[in-house]
């Protein structure tokens, strides 16, 4: 059974950072891409990072230049540096893994981690 842990959220004052983690267990397939999501209160989920298995990497604009994305193949693990945070960055955070399983996508989702950000 797949499982997603993500770790590292809590609360920091603006201009603060903090790093996300998520490591998958269960993984008997291929990962493809690994992403990190966020959803604030009245809000759509939305995406904020994203990774491929060859390390390719797609942000929001509106975290462009702040985070970065990695992820550790050996380890089934994600993690997303926040810095320079802002109060509009508050959101719970949830990371996803896009499984390869003989040919067809499947998604699968953390249970998220808080961020919230203070000015």
């Amino acid at each position: 059974q797949v499982q997603l842990v993500e770790s590292g959220g809590g609360l920091v004052q603006a201009g603060g950072s903090l790093r996300l983690s998520c490591a998958a267990s269960g993984i008997i397939f291929s990962i493809n891409a690994m992403g990190w999501y966020r959803q604030a209160p009245g809000k759509q989920r939305e995406l904020v990072a994203a990774i491929t298995s060859g390390g390719s990497t797609n942000y929001a604009d509106s975290v462009k230049g702040r985070f970065t994305i990695s992820r550790n193949n050996a380890k089934n693990t994600v993690y997303l540096q926040m810095n320079s945070l802002k109060p509009e960055d508050t959101a719970v955070y949830y990371c996803k893994i896009i499984l390869d399983i003989l040919g067809e996508e499947y998604d699968y989702w953390g249970q998220g981690t808080q961020v919230t950000v203070s000015s």
